[in-house]
């Protein structure tokens, strides 16, 4: 039987997870904050992610276009305990990933990369 394409982002979202030990938690959210997918573990509130990540987005979109950087590609947050990493995926969606404060960061962003790549031909 075949798997809906919710189902399918969800899959592709625990392979990036999978992939890296230290990525804790994925999301797929719309540029409108709402949640397409998510791989979010307890303790996370998929509307809040949802919303900040659309507003993140929408805030490094306008910097980075006031500021003459071209369109926005990503944003990071570093924080103490880890990071989180914002990705356009296509022109309706953010990816957001929760990585931990031991991440090697070359690596997530590669992986990363990669899921972006898949989510675009899914969503």
């Amino acid at each position: 039987m075949a798997k809906s394409r919710t189902e399918q982002l969800v899959a592709r979202l625990r392979d990036l997870q999978a992939s890296s030990g230290d990525v804790e938690a994925a999301a797929i959210v719309s540029v409108d904050g709402l949640s397409i997918a998510s791989s979010l573990p307890g303790g996370y509130e998929e509307d809040r992610v949802s919303a900040m990540s659309a507003a993140m987005l929408s805030l490094g979109e306008r910097i980075s276009t006031e500021l003459g950087r071209g369109s926005l590609q990503q944003v990071y947050v570093k924080g103490e305990n880890g990071y989180v990493i914002l990705t356009s995926v296509g022109e309706e969606a953010v990816l957001t990933v929760l990585a931990r404060k031991e991440a090697r960061l070359g690596l997530i962003l590669l992986d990363v990369g990669r899921a972006v790549r898949d989510l675009e031909q899914l969503i």
